[in-house]
């Protein structure tokens, strides 16, 4: 079974998951949007990842997981605004591939892993620790979202069939 594990938003990441593996691991696609040059996800990107790791799968032979995640004290309208925009395009583009979909609350993966109330950069140091093959694609700190991607990976490989 390939598992996606995906961190939405602009900085998010996209993990490919496989028999306990990591296949590969890449930051959320995206581009700029307007004058501002704000950046927004790709979608067409996003679906290009997706489409050429899928290409020899059949689709019940794939499970997209994907972190949902709700407002978070102090975060502007805006700013919640474009992350719900992020993840309804996610939600899109695994409903126009008809790719399984299932949703994970932070607290669930993170307390999993034993990483409530630990720093953001904690998810890092614990997938080196599982992944240790995996650790120089996690060296520097803003990897801490490519992390977050293969511990929801990782957390959905090991409790699918129980939680079924």
């Amino acid at each position: 079974m390939l598992i996606i594990g995906i961190d939405p938003g602009i900085s998010g990441a996209i993990c490919f998951f496989e028999n306990g593996k990591i296949i590969d691991v890449i930051d959320m696609p995206n581009m700029s949007e307007g004058k501002k040059n704000k950046k927004q996800v790709n979608g067409a990107q996003i679906s290009n990842e997706i489409k050429q790791r899928i290409a020899n799968k059949k689709n019940d032979e794939i499970k997209v997981v994907i972190e949902q995640v709700a407002a978070m004290p102090g975060q502007g309208v805006t700013s919640m605004f474009n992350f719900g925009q992020s993840f309804g395009v996610l939600k899109g583009i695994c409903s126009a591939l008809q790719l399984s979909t299932y949703f994970i609350r932070p607290a669930k993966w993170k307390k999993y892993f034993n990483l409530i109330n630990s720093s953001k950069d904690a998810s890092r140091t614990k997938a080196i620790e599982i992944f240790p093959y995996f650790s120089s694609n996690l060296s520097k700190k803003k990897d801490s979202n490519k992390a977050d991607a293969i511990l929801i990976a990782s957390y959905f490989a090991e409790t699918f069939n129980s939680d079924n």
